[in-house]
């Protein structure tokens, strides 16, 4: 069997159109944005209107993706969704998504890993291009945070936006290396601490769960800053050290956007200067599983990462589960 390395071809996003601001929110919940900016750093997020499904922002992002790399839908092998907010239990995301763009030839799955989705995802879909399966794998995380955020929680709800972002995976050519190293970890024991109650098999959809409000985001912050903090930081330190990667050899760590404090937390324990991060909470809010795609296609167009760039992406979610993933970057002109 040849093995091959996988390597990040190409990456897009979507965003709805209706942006949210601050100021928007003081007038649905008790907050300022003196408040949310302080304890966020969001100022803004995007989110769908009525109607508007998490294959839908997945398709605008995954037909942008095939015309920027120059492909048709039909030539994609599979497609991976890791989406918390999927159009509905069964069929998957990413069947309904595979019949909205047409892409015939290919098979998909969703995966849940909340914030941490996209990464354990890439890592999927790595194994299917490195084994010499598929040739042409898509992983799109692709959220509508807005149908589960309850907007009388001033908690939860200024945290949140909806969006969408799409790579394509091949193999890497002869002198690339793409993806170098995943490590991805859960622990079970902190799913009490940020999760969702309603709507599963232990809780289904009833009166009761819907006026006990079991069908929205429940957090407990404190722990969650805790355990994200530490942890997201010392899964960059760990696959760092396994490579042999110094903090300064890192053109840009990609961290997941949940919270501008528990980014600017970990980039001071790891050192790295503000050139060597990337941060657009501001603007998108916690987007889940797109956030770190939505990162690298920012990146990209701003030309902070060019071929051969070291990158660190970095997520923590739900579950707990966290992870990070060491790669170099492959796309010429970024």
């Amino acid at each position: 069997m040849t093995i091959s390395n996988a390597k990040i071809s190409a990456v897009e996003m979507y965003v709805p159109e209706k942006i949210l601001t601050n100021k928007e929110l003081e007038k649905m919940v008790d907050t300022t944005n003196e408040w949310i900016l302080e304890r966020t750093g969001i100022r803004t997020r995007h989110i769908c209107e009525k109607g508007q499904a998490a294959s839908d922002l997945a398709a605008e992002a995954v037909i942008k993706l095939c015309k920027k790399r120059g492909i048709s839908p039909k030539d994609i092998e599979l497609i991976i969704v890791p989406t918390v907010t999927p159009d509905m239990l069964f069929p998957s995301t990413a069947c309904l998504l595979q019949e909205k763009i047409g892409a015939d030839n290919a098979w998909g799955f969703d995966l849940s890993g909340a914030c941490s989705g996209f990464l354990f995802a890439l890592s999927v879909a790595e194994k299917y291009i490195q084994t010499g399966i598929y040739r042409r794998v898509v992983v799109v995380g692709s959220e509508i945070m807005s149908s589960i955020a309850d907007y009388t929680n001033r908690e939860t709800c200024v945290l949140f936006g909806d969006a969408a972002g799409a790579v394509l995976l091949e193999p890497a050519e002869e002198g690339e290396k793409g993806i170098i190293d995943i490590l991805l970890r859960c622990d079970g024991s902190g799913g009490k601490y940020l999760y969702m109650p309603g709507g599963g098999s232990l809780h289904p959809a009833t009166h009761e769960t819907v006026d006990k409000k079991m069908h929205y985001i429940h957090q407990q912050g404190r722990r969650v800053f805790k355990f994200a903090v530490t942890e997201m930081a010392n899964i960059s330190r760990e696959i760092m050290k396994k490579n042999n990667i110094t903090s300064d050899q890192v053109k840009l760590y990609v961290p997941h956007q949940a919270n501008m404090r528990i980014i600017k937390a970990c980039q001071a324990n790891l050192g790295f200067t503000d050139d060597q991060i990337i941060i657009n909470i501001q603007k998108y809010g916690n987007t889940t599983s797109a956030t770190i795609p939505l990162c690298l296609y920012e990146a990209s167009q701003e030309g902070r990462i060019k071929k051969g760039d070291y990158l660190v992406l970095a997520s923590f979610g739900a579950g707990f589960t966290w992870g990070s993933i060491l790669l170099q970057w492959e796309i010429e002109n970024s």
